[in-house]
């Protein structure tokens, strides 16, 4: 089961420069503020800049799906052709991420939150 899209994430090389310019966009200060990442929150969105996104094999915003069962939804993902990008991992309070690509060349994202 999804909760739809909540998250956006953008791979940069200047993450000080996407930083400002998505503060300005956004009207916002980020939530988090590091040197591997940087998130806002705005207008129910969580938007955050990964500077090594790219490494990842990210080309683009990346939409990230929030699902219940990230290993079951993977696993499916992987059945249906697509291609892991990023191996599930946990960033960190139980949060569990990964991402893929599909036979046409979409990115897609999955986090899982952990159950309060």
């Amino acid at each position: 089961m999804t909760a739809g899209v909540k998250t956006i994430i953008y791979p940069v090389k200047d993450i000080a420069k996407a930083k400002a310019l998505f503060t300005l966009l956004l009207g916002v200060e980020p939530y988090v503020d590091e040197p591997y990442y940087v998130g806002f929150k705005a207008a129910g969105q969580d938007i955050g800049l990964d500077p090594n996104g790219h490494s990842k094999g990210l080309t683009g915003p990346v939409p990230f799906w929030h699902v219940d069962d990230i290993k079951a939804t993977l696993a499916g993902l992987l059945g249906e052709g697509a291609e892991v990008l990023q191996e599930l991992q946990d960033v960190g309070n139980g949060r569990q991420v990964a991402s893929v690509k599909d036979a046409e060349g979409n990115q897609y994202g999955l986090i899982q939150d952990p159950t309060p």
